[in-house]
């Protein structure tokens, strides 16, 4: 995998859903994300990209707050534990790019989340995720 603003936003992602079994820290959690499939040589480690490290220590910062939003947002009867693990992590990195991350145009973040849903999850949660993540994109 390249180290592609995509690519990075994509182990980001795969960070933060690892973080839900609360067994690493977001700099653990990033740094496996990001070298989990490279070759290194023995005893070498890898420079966690500074976007990777900004999104997951973000989104983690800012847990509470982009759950409030979620929360608000979710249809009556919906929960935060209701979602599945993979749109709740889709969803906190989405509006943590999109709220508070102003170095990502908001439609460009909106845009990748979803394309990201429709690899990890299915077209129905891309569909959710884009309902859910445009109420917050600035026009």
């Amino acid at each position: 995998m390249t180290d592609s603003r995509h690519n990075l936003r994509e182990r980001a992602f795969q960070a933060i859903f690892s973080l839900e079994f609360g067994r690493a820290d977001f700099l653990q959690a990033a740094s496996f994300a990001y070298a989990y499939d490279k070759v290194a040589e023995e005893g070498q480690a890898f420079d966690v990209p500074t976007l990777l490290l900004n999104l997951v220590k973000g989104t983690m910062d800012n847990l509470a707050e982009i759950d409030t939003y979620i929360i608000e947002n979710l249809k009556e009867g919906w929960s935060l534990e209701r979602l599945t693990l993979t749109d709740r992590s889709l969803l906190r990195l989405g509006l943590f790019e999109i709220k508070y991350y102003q170095e990502t145009p908001d439609k460009v973040a909106l845009n990748e989340i979803i394309e990201l849903a429709k690899t990890y999850s299915d077209q129905t949660s891309a569909k959710f995720i884009n309902g859910i993540l445009t109420k917050f994109v600035e026009e």
